[in-house]
């Protein structure tokens, strides 16, 4: 599998990613949600920034820590041990204070031609396809989120 990863455009993300000063990816939320348990090490990631239409960027999965019914304690120290590689600002860590979070650790950054995504309704922030071309404006398929079950 690969994965879309839309990136906060007013945090900068894709720009810290490609700077090397970002070299892990969070996602959190109350309940298991995409990606929690569907990023494997060894898979790529592709990066959109949020409005831009435009994948340019790709990483290779390193290393994936799914957390549940955190205490608000363990978020905070979870959050802290991994800073360095988060490189969250505060109000980062205010929106990424979830129950279950999922940290995925990143490394082969390269900056790619863009590709034109092709935006369907029902997308989320992460989505999981067999490969890009299945996202990508002149090889499509409709979405649906079969790839995003639990295996």
């Amino acid at each position: 599998m690969v994965h879309l990863v839309y990136c906060d455009n007013k945090e900068k993300v894709l720009d810290k990613i490609i700077r090397g000063t970002k070299t892990m990816i969070i996602r959190g939320a109350a309940g298991r949600k995409i990606p929690h348990s569907r990023v494997f090490e060894g898979e790529t990631l592709y990066f959109i920034t949020r409005g831009t239409g435009k994948i340019t960027a790709t990483a290779n999965v390193n290393n994936v820590q799914n957390y549940v019914k955190l205490s608000d304690n363990e978020i905070i120290t979870i959050l802290e041990d991994n800073q360095r590689k988060l490189n969250l600002s505060e109000k980062e860590k205010q929106r990424w204070h979830k129950k279950c979070l999922c940290l995925v650790e990143i490394s082969d950054i390269k900056e790619i031609s863009p590709l034109e995504f092709d935006h369907q309704s029902n997308m989320d922030d992460w989505l999981i396809v067999d490969k890009i071309e299945d996202v990508v404006v002149g090889t499509s398929i409709p979405y649906n989120y079969d790839n995003s079950k639990f295996k």
